[in-house]
């Protein structure tokens, strides 16, 4: 006769692989169906669903600031930038990015996504209204460290304490064995269980789409849903006028056709879009541009390898569109100066969100909180990130690729060559 509890055991060991064999996209998708009919069926009650979704958003916060911090360090370490070239790098990534934020406020103060929901009030607001006063969830929640420094405050609690150490107690059993002879291999140690901790954080993402959702639906309807569609399709436009600039500036500044361009690179593109990892597209990105295109090799190796560290003009983008699209949300009214910290909080949430999974997500808490919106919000987002940040990450190679381009010049190797030997 089988053990009762070897049974379960074995039954809770096949789920667990069920559930990590089945893609993150499916998750979710199944997460927003549930939400909807859970939504719909108990109405108001649905409001305690939000709980896991501020849990997911508060971990995020926590470990946004480490992990960019650790990101940033470690790619100005292993960057290989030397010769003339380094100026025109620099400008480069950062004329490209600034240019993504500037489309993306552009298109969403002129689509304005966030009013679309009417003058319903804010689904997350209502929420918190509707949310009894005092329930165990939220103590727990309470429990939760806002910050991975903040246990050790004056006002810090024991039980975060407790959690951060068993979080990177269990986390750091994968790198245990890792000799640390280098300060690279001290921040590599550091940054790799701070992603292990992350990706526990996306694998409970679905369940916080299903909360969120839930709670959207069962308090206020689908009013937010539709503004929600108005985003999804603004931030759509804004990167593909982004695909224009590219375009526009390898047709102007290099010598290769943007059409040889597209066709070239679209393999890194294709695996930029199924993937959701410029990191993972580096190697193909380079091998296009080296061996389809044509670019020489000190201009696509800074491009699409050092490049890439610094480079994520799409994510840049979407954070700016989404601080603004939940501003009018809210029914409120963002000005020049805070659109402008807007602008040069993405910039460095974007340089540090590289190699990040769902870089968005994690440094967006960043950017909301250097404007004074509430981080609550970024909940109703879960629903869509997915499909943007495919979206945002192809974009992301693309400036990878623009920049190489740009930086090869005018005229190609062969030619430069021919010249060489005629002098």
């Amino acid at each position: 006769m089988k053990h009762p509890q070897t049974e379960m055991s074995k039954n809770v060991s096949g789920l667990w692989r069920l559930w990590h064999a089945t893609p993150l996209y499916l998750r979710i998708i199944v997460a927003v169906g549930l939400g909807l009919v859970f939504g719909v069926a108990i109405g108001d009650r649905a409001a305690a669903l939000a709980i896991p979704s501020k849990l997911v958003l508060r971990l995020l916060g926590a470990l946004a600031p480490p992990l960019i911090l650790l990101a940033i360090v470690q790619a100005l370490m292993r960057a290989q930038i030397q010769g003339r070239q380094t100026a025109r790098l620099i400008s480069l990534l950062l004329i490209n990015t600034v240019v993504a934020i500037v489309i993306g406020l552009l298109v969403a103060n002129i689509v304005r996504p966030g009013a679309w929901a009417g003058d319903a009030h804010p689904p997350a607001a209502t929420a918190k209204m509707s949310a009894p006063a005092v329930d165990p969830l939220s103590q727990f929640l309470d429990n939760v460290p806002k910050s991975i420094a903040g246990p050790f405050s004056d006002d810090g609690k024991v039980m975060g304490v407790i959690f951060l150490a068993v979080a990177l107690g269990v986390a750091m059993r994968r790198v245990r064995h890792h000799e640390i002879r280098t300060v690279d291999d001290l921040v590599h140690v550091g940054l790799s269980t701070l992603i292990v901790i992350l990706y526990w954080v996306i694998d409970v993402v679905p369940f916080a789409v299903f909360g969120s959702v839930a709670s959207i639906v069962g308090v206020k309807g689908f009013s937010a849903f539709l503004a929600l569609g108005g985003f999804v399709l603004a931030v759509v436009v804004a990167l593909l006028a982004q695909t224009v600039y590219y375009l526009l500036r390898i047709r102007f500044g290099s010598w290769v056709s943007p059409i040889a361009v597209l066709s070239g690179v679209r393999d890194a593109l294709v695996m930029a879009f199924s993937t959701g990892s410029s990191t993972a597209t580096m190697p193909l990105t380079y091998a296009c541009l080296r061996e389809n295109v044509g670019l020489r090799e000190q201009s696509a190796s800074l491009g699409a390898l050092v490049g890439s560290n610094f480079n994520n003009d799409g994510t840049a983008l979407y954070e700016a569109m989404s601080a603004l699209f939940v501003s009018q949300l809210i029914g409120g009214n963002l000005t020049i100066e805070q659109q402008l910290m807007i602008v040069l909080t993405s910039i460095a949430a974007s340089v540090g969100a590289a190699g990040i999974p769902e870089a968005g997500l994690v440094t967006m808490t960043m950017v909301f909180n250097a404007v004074g919106l509430p981080t609550d919000y970024i909940a109703l987002l879960l629903t869509v990130d997915w499909l943007l940040d495919r979206c945002r990450t192809a974009i992301n190679v693309m400036g990878d690729v623009t920049v190489s381009c740009l930086l090869d010049g005018a005229e190609p190797e062969t030619a430069a060559h021919d010249d060489l030997i005629i002098e």
